[in-house]
């Protein structure tokens, strides 16, 4: 088959992507630069656009929202159409996108959050919501700190201690707001039954509690650095786990020694506050969690063994330990896959990709998604020079059933 001549093609090609998040707006971004004059259509079940920019960005990191000036220019300027209030794999199938465009790209990302493994009171029930009362994941937090229309505060206790398990970037985020003042977290726009919801108790001492040793924490230290902002707050750590080094050589590269400076900063710089308190476990996992209808205490074990278990009481425990595919949601990736999948470079068959998370798994932040989106938008382009589109399919068009009912938020 002969290559496509492209400069002609472009007006004929229509893609259709699959989710406003960053990922979505960025391959919709270099398709548009590849192909000026092309149809280019994001889809979202969401009325509003640009998912985890969002929805799942701490509200006070502005800067990491401002991302989503970028994509307004895209829809404004672009000639990128937006579709909101539509679910792919509900109201239309992914069948029937693949017969009226000629690429798909899905960019849905990775949104459930993954349970903590291990049993509550009833042995063997998995947690996350369903053993306890007070338990709650990281991604629905975000999301109703954001306020998600999918989620409400209603029930929402977190009670004076809590205790987080994880030690990435998002459980920082949720220590930062935790200590937030209501009038600092109404600023940055948390609704007011959220606001509530964590005043409340208020939260007076937090455990942070991660498997790694500091060294190899998940967490940046520049999200350590903007702990030390917030007034009348203590933190700690056992000593010997600040000093603590794994058997394995550091990496300099990653910046181990930067977040153990942080941390050791943050706590000898905060030795005179005693208000409020938040304690860093390094090494240590939670092996039970113990009470009666709701969270009363975490039961924790050390990662080596070579320490006693140890009791934290709790009213709570928050989970930021990553995500995975919701086992209900209407687009799963490994229904889509076929003998033309090649993972790699986000090909799933034929004229179908994906893209970001829902390609690679739930790491890496929104300048890594947009490196993945570049890669995913170049291997759809080489398949176009190789002549392997169709040109003359009818796009938006050829979906009656959508063009006089679906609400367009921006076109």
């Amino acid at each position: 088959m002969s290559a496509v001549d492209n400069s002609s093609a472009s007006a004929a090609y229509s893609i259709a992507i699959v989710g406003s998040g960053p990922s979505g707006c960025y391959v919709a971004h270099f398709l548009r630069k590849r192909w000026p004059t092309a149809e280019i259509v994001i889809f979202d079940r969401l009325e509003l656009p640009y998912g985890l920019v969002r929805y799942g960005v701490a509200p006070d990191h502005v800067g990491t929202k401002a991302v989503t000036r970028q994509f307004d220019r895209l829809f404004e300027q672009g000639g990128v159409r937006f579709v909101g209030g539509t679910e792919i794999g509900r109201q239309v199938t992914v069948d029937q996108l693949r017969a009226a465009f000629t690429v798909v790209v899905l960019a849905t990302g990775l949104s459930a959050d993954r349970a903590l493994d291990i049993p509550g009171p009833a042995v063997g029930v998995p947690l996350v919501g369903t053993a306890l009362a007070g338990i709650y994941g990281s991604g629905r937090l975000t999301r109703l700190i954001n306020g998600h229309p999918d989620e409400s505060a209603e029930g929402v206790v977190f009670g004076q201690r809590v205790a987080i398990v994880g030690q990435g970037n998002v459980a920082i985020d949720l220590v930062r707001m935790l200590l937030m003042s209501a009038q600092d977290l109404r600023g940055h726009g948390v609704p007011n039954d959220v606001v509530n919801a964590i005043t409340a108790g208020p939260v007076s001492h937090i455990d942070v509690i991660g498997r790694s040793s500091l060294h190899r924490a998940k967490f940046d230290a520049a999200m350590i650095r903007e702990l030390a902002k917030i007034s009348r707050v203590r933190f700690l750590a056992d000593p010997n786990e600040l000093t603590e080094v794994d058997s394995e050589p550091q990496n300099a590269a990653s910046g181990d020694a930067a977040k153990r400076d942080a941390v050791v900063s943050l706590i000898e710089e905060s030795v005179q506050a005693d208000a409020r308190t938040v304690r860093f476990h390094f090494g240590w996992v939670p092996e039970g969690i113990d009470g009666g209808d709701s969270v009363e205490g975490v039961l924790l074990r050390s990662t080596d063994g070579s320490r006693s278990r140890v009791r934290l009481a709790a009213d709570s425990v928050l989970t930021a330990i990553g995500f995975l595919e919701s086992e209900d949601a209407p687009l799963r990736r490994h229904l889509h896959e076929s003998v033309d999948t090649d993972l790699d470079i986000g090909r799933l068959g034929a004229g179908l990709y994906c893209v970001g998370w829902l390609r690679r798994g739930p790491q890496g932040t929104i300048p890594a998604n947009r490196t993945d989106a570049k890669m995913v938008a170049d291997a759809i382009g080489a398949a176009a020079d190789a002549g392997e589109f169709s040109p003359s399919k009818p796009g938006f068009a050829g979906l009656p059933v959508l063009t006089s009912t679906t609400r367009m938020e921006r076109s």
